[in-house]
């Protein structure tokens, strides 16, 4: 039903030019009015002197166009704005505006209605129906103006489809604070000082005008509505924008493009949305990309992602997030990154015939194969790899780098520990590598662990030694006469069976690891060994970084005794991408709540914080590992357990280049690989050699470097 607006409301309307210095403006002179009448153009106030321009001011650029309310128009010069293949005379032509700031050199042509809008400098905005902006626009971000009701605040529901672990948006969100907000729900006065610290950065005032900013286009776009778009944006074809902050910058311009339909969220500088795509209720990180008709809904998804052809509802994705196959589908997930989801995976809640409250989390490097399908709650450890299956039954993967497939005999799984260390190592080897080069990031406002080997991926590994020690106890103690009656030296006996067997093939069974059928652990022994073979690596590569940042030329018992002085932190959280210390975390919540923290910005600083004194917590983590592997301080270690330390890791360092090499030659050299060529000239045109890879080549060069230093460094303990 139409009405009338009241006076009072354009007083309201008019707060907004607070910030115009009319000082420097003045109306159009009789002549410029005179102008403006021949040209066909029309205002709510016949002299036009609702219009304030500069002296800089062509009246005869504008035409066909009609103005109310109060229009600001800068410097208006006959001249040409060109943005790729489009040329346009700079002006306002065939256009209807309403209360609205223009900018230096602006195009507007063709905008059937543009109203409570500030334009930047040099702006093309060209066949546009509608572009307006409400007096309570948010602009995306979870936070309701003066007088507002609590049911027209926007929640975004990620982790679960129940709304349980609903966070607000807002422009400067990373997903370290999205985790933190979804995780620790049972903490209701952290959960409150959330809310207020979302609602503290953002006025009340009911006074919104969306924002272009400079050097921006828009074109052939139906409906952009409560937007703020910033600097050098590119907008094409869109269908709708509504409810929406597009954050671009001249380093990292965004891009919206052909049919896309974005509604109540945040996109990320640098990031890039095409074809069909529609976002509703979501935070979208930088560098990101959203295309081919992909679906995503109240869904944050991390820095560095690329999602297409898919679907996902209701998750909270790390940044490195990879979907980008037709019928793949994700929903009431937290995924901790690095991950890639295969083409038909089907990752849906299956309610069980009860609420659909289910939930599956996934640590870094989540791999499902094609066409798998899980059960609601499930948990993954980092780095498992999943074959193509349907699973019955919820899983949770207790083992890290593994390999999990479906056993059809038992109904179980088969779960093989250690899995790319044995026999995929290229792949892990190019990963801190090939996440390194995707990251296309200018400003990086989330601190992202790109290694595989950090502090959160050990403390798994070391749970998954002790278990595995745990479950070769029960084995001893099934299969071998002197424990059938007793569990006295049990746990060490298996420890010395694992040491004293690396290549047993005895088979475990874990029943934590899927319910009802339980998993058979293979290669059990095997894995024992490459998790405590990584885990030194883990602790000497970690020496040698620091080293190398610290200008440490050689290692001895003094450093390592300064390095104990390090607080030693055992327990690690993935925080959105940044591994912090668990007691970090808790320190954080208590600022939080007794108000010494009271802005988002103060806990991105505390971020910083923590990145800054990372290398020096790991180092310190790095000695603990390894007093757990030997079990006694490593002021204790002799010159054999340093020997067979810096032996496994040069081992492991020179392993990781020749699997890596190895693996890669069979992409070449394998028989089923050459069948589609009729000459070898052909497929080296098609795919190159071996001697083109260019991570070989590097991996070669870095491995050289770290076993020079690695032997340089321990020189004393040799």
């Amino acid at each position: 039903m139409l009405k009338l607006i009241p006076s009072s409301v354009e007083e309201q309307i008019s707060a907004v030019f607070d910030t115009v210095d009319f000082s420097k403006k003045r109306n159009p002179t009789s002549q410029e009015v005179e102008i403006l009448r021949n040209n066909n153009n029309f205002s709510s106030d016949t002299d036009f002197k609702n219009l304030f321009v500069e002296d800089d001011f062509d009246a005869n650029l504008i035409k066909n166009s009609e103005f109310s309310g109060k229009i600001v128009i800068g410097k208006l010069q006959d001249s040409l704005l060109q943005y790729h293949d489009l040329k346009l005379k700079t002006g306002i032509i065939n256009s209807s505006l309403n209360n609205c700031v223009l900018g230096d050199d602006v195009c507007v042509k063709n905008v059937s209605y543009l109203e409570n809008y500030s334009i930047g400098n040099r702006v093309i905005l060209f066949n546009i129906q509608e572009m307006s902006c409400t007096l309570h626009s948010k602009f995306g971000n979870g936070v309701l103006k003066e007088n507002e009701p609590e049911q027209n605040r926007i929640w975004i529901g990620v982790g679960n489809e129940n709304d349980g672990r609903a966070v607000l948006a807002f422009e400067e969100m990373l997903t370290a604070d999205a985790y933190l907000w979804s995780k620790y729900r049972g903490d209701k006065e952290l959960m409150q000082r959330f809310i207020d610290l979302t609602e503290n950065q953002h006025s009340k005032k009911l006074n919104t005008f969306g924002v272009v900013g400079d050097d921006s286009v828009i074109k052939n776009s139906s409906l952009i509505k409560d937007a703020k778009l910033g600097s050098n944006v590119y907008v094409k074809g869109a269908f709708k924008l509504k409810n929406v902050t597009i954050c671009s910058s001249y380093d990292e311009p965004s891009q919206i493009g052909e049919g896309v339909e974005m509604v109540n969220g945040i996109l990320g500088y640098g990031s890039r949305v095409f074809y069909q795509a529609v976002a509703v209720r979501f935070v979208i990180g930088r560098n990101c990309q959203l295309k081919y008709g992909a679906r995503l809904l109240n869904t944050i998804l991390g820095d560095n992602s690329t999602v297409s052809c898919c679907e996902l509802l209701n998750n909270l994705i790390f940044p490195f997030h990879e979907q980008h196959h037709n019928s793949s589908f994700l929903i009431a997930t937290t995924i901790l990154g690095q991950s890639n989801i295969a083409a038909g995976a089907t990752i849906g809640s299956n309610h069980n015939s009860r609420s659909p409250d289910g939930e599956i989390y996934a640590g870094r490097g989540f791999w499902p194969g094609l066409c798998s399908d899980f059960k609601h709650n499930s948990k993954f450890a980092s780095f498992t790899l999943i074959a193509k299956g349907s699973y019955q039954y919820e899983l949770n993967i207790l083992y890290p780098f593994s390999l999990v497939s479906s056993d059809s005999e038992t109904g179980g799984i088969n779960v093989l520990p250690g899995y790319w260390f044995l026999y995929n190592m290229f792949a892990m080897a190019r990963n801190n590598s090939k996440f390194s080069a995707r990251d296309k990031r200018v400003i990086k406002k989330q601190h992202i662990e790109k290694n595989p080997f950090a502090p959160d991926t050990m403390q798994e590994v070391l749970f998954a030694l002790d278990r595995i020690i745990e479950l070769t106890s029960r084995w001893l103690k099934a299969n071998d006469e002197r424990f059938k009656n007793t569990d006295e030296g049990l746990f060490q006996s298996a420890k010395d069976f694992l040491h004293q067997n690396p290549n047993s093939e005895i088979v475990l069974e874990d029943p934590q690891c899927m319910k009802k059928n339980g998993a058979k652990i293979l290669k059990g022994a095997r894995g024992y060994k490459e998790y405590r073979k990584i885990a030194k690596y883990f602790a000497v590569q970690t020496f040698v970084d620091f080293c190398k940042f610290a200008g440490i030329e050689v290692i001895t018992n003094q450093k390592f005794q300064e390095a104990q002085q390090i607080p030693l932190y055992t327990k690690w959280i993935n925080v959105g991408g940044q591994i912090i210390p668990e007691d970090k975390v808790n320190e954080l919540f208590d600022l939080i709540k007794s108000k010494q923290i009271d802005s988002w910005k103060q806990v991105h600083d505390f971020y910083d914080d923590c990145e800054q004194k990372y290398s020096y917590w790991k180092v310190r983590y790095a000695i603990y590992v390894l007093e757990k592997l030997y079990s006694k301080k490593i002021s204790e270690f002799t010159t054999e357990i340093f020997k067979d330390i810096i032996s496994d890791v040069l081992n492991v360092s020179n392993y990781i280049y020749e699997n890596s090499l190895s693996s890669r030659e069979k992409d070449y050299t394998d028989y089923f690989r050459t069948i589609t060529y009729s000459s070898k000239e052909e497929m080296t045109a098609v795919i190159g050699t071996i001697h083109d890879v260019k991570f070989l080549k590097e991996l070669e060069v870095t491995t050289k470097e770290f076993n020079e230093s690695l032997q340089l460094l321990f020189a004393d303990f040799m």
